[in-house]
């Protein structure tokens, strides 16, 4: 048994030449007792009493590429077995070089998954490290030092990203797993563990504040606190003597925010609100009109969704069109501006018809729910779908809006669109694309809504619906064709 004895702190050049050496030699994985250093022992590269084997004539061993960057990073982690396990996937490589894409195999699972906590400890160590001043460098420069706990060796591997970052200061990382310095122009690294040095400044408080402010408790979620910041990086921050009173009273600031919501809206609807009330009124329009509709509708307040959003977004264009276009909901833009598709979905549509020949002037174009559904997230409204329960008192608009255009053909653009003009029960995907005939002599055509386009992440799979979606638009031009 060949006792090897390296000291482990993530150089790959290390392990390297020791494997190199070790397989050059025909040692097979079995045959080596691989081993960390000890802090009072030195680094050799130990054999026990057995006579040495005979080196032996082999061919240079040869690797992939991506084992090579694997190595690199496995070698970072703290478990003594990495070594046995490099040096075995090693010889393996050699009769199968396709083995790391065998997800199955048990190696290859423990390797990257060794690989995968390295990369979250170096995440972590970015994150979390917390520099404090302790004084005037040379030339005038800022001196900081900083404490972090790693479960790895990534202080090497991760003192970079600190460098290229905090370039214009002399800093110095201290860790129980050694330390990383940097002075403006050497970056030096060393094995050493150090002791946790006795650190505060007046920055302390400033992080107190900061994070009491932005303390959300409505998204409390306590065991993913404790799974993203174990105690240990916590103990090291000078907030986390915060996080206990806050826990302890974010029921209570829920059931605040909650009242507060029911009576407050957000600042720019208020602004907008209050100007909309300032404009010129007009005279009233004669009953049984659109106009008089879209100036009832302005006022609804049959469902919560008014409370929230800026204006009423009621259907425009002409009030005999022989098309109406029925969408899901007005989105942001629509809300502020208060016609329906002209933002993102409706740019989409607008080119798309206008490829199939369809002239918009000639449509009347509405939505199923005639106010914006959103959940606010910081200075951003959030899309949301509104439930069937919003769907039902907005199809009382949509059903006047029917009675006053008196549309031939009708085209439903989604799900929520295809529920409200209809009490089917069928799937969108499997009535797409065709005419069905309507109470009152109308025909329905159902395809998707532009905004589903927007979303499809696979470039392929969006080139091929852009492309059934065109097709749908050419269908809808033949049918405006054949009703005249």
């Amino acid at each position: 048994m060949r006792r090897v004895v390296l000291a482990g702190r993530g150089d790959l050049a290390e392990w390297r030449d020791a494997a190199r050496a070790l397989a050059a030699a025909g040692i097979l994985p079995e045959e080596i007792d691989w081993r960390e250093k000890s802090p009072e022992a030195d680094l050799s590269f130990q054999r026990d009493a057995m006579p040495p084997a005979p080196a032996a004539t082999r061919r240079p061993m040869t690797v992939p590429p991506v084992f090579v960057e694997l190595a690199e990073t496995v070698l970072c982690h703290s478990d003594p077995v990495r070594f046995s396990l490099l040096y075995r996937l090693l010889w393996r490589l050699q009769l199968d070089r396709q083995l790391l894409e065998v997800a199955s195999d048990e190696d290859v699972v423990r390797a990257r998954l060794m690989a995968k906590n390295v990369r979250r400890d170096a995440h972590k160590m970015t994150a979390f490290v917390r520099f404090k001043e302790t004084g005037a460098a040379a030339a005038g420069r800022r001196k900081f030092i900083a404490w972090f706990e790693p479960d790895h060796h990534i202080v090497r591997r991760t003192a970079p990203f600190f460098q290229r970052r905090f370039t214009d200061m002399d800093w110095l990382i201290a860790t129980p797993k050694g330390s990383a310095a940097w002075d403006g122009e050497r970056l030096t690294i060393k094995d050493e563990p150090c002791e946790k040095p006795n650190l505060s400044d007046v920055t302390d408080e400033l992080w107190r504040t900061y994070y009491a402010s932005i303390f959300n408790p409505a998204r409390l979620k306590v065991k993913a606190m404790q799974a993203e910041m174990p105690k240990k990086y916590w103990k090291n921050l000078p907030e986390a003597d915060l996080i206990p009173g806050l826990i302890a009273s974010a029921e209570s600031k829920v059931r605040e925010m909650a009242a507060r919501e029911a009576t407050q809206s957000l600042p720019f609807h208020d602004r907008l609100q209050q100007a909309a009330r300032h404009l010129p009124t007009e005279a009233a329009a004669p009953a049984g009109t659109l106009d008089a509709l879209r100036a009832e509708a302005a006022i609804c307040t049959r469902c919560p969704l008014h409370a929230n959003a800026t204006q009423t977004v009621f259907g425009e264009g002409p009030p005999d069109a022989q098309v109406m276009f029925v969408g899901e909901q007005p989105g942001d833009q629509e809300d502020i501006a208060g016609r329906p598709f002209v933002g993102p979905a409706g740019r989409l549509l607008d080119q798309v018809i206008a490829e199939a020949g369809i002239d918009r002037s000639k449509l009347y174009i509405t939505n199923a729910v005639k106010h914006f559904k959103y959940e606010p997230r910081g200075k951003r409204r959030i899309h949301q779908k509104p439930n069937m329960g919003e769907v039902k008192h907005c199809r009382w608009w949509l059903n006047l809006e029917m009675q006053l255009v008196k549309p031939k053909l009708i085209v439903a653009m989604g799900a929520t669109a295809l529920a409200a003009l209809t009490d089917a029960k069928q799937r969108l995907q499997d009535i797409r694309g065709q005419a069905m005939a309507m109470e009152g002599g109308r025909t329905l055509f159902v395809t998707v809504h532009p905004s589903y386009l927007l979303r499809i992440p696979d470039e392929r799979l969006k080139a091929e619906e852009f492309a059934r979606f065109r097709d749908d638009m050419l269908n809808i031009q033949q049918l405006m064709t054949a009703i005249g």
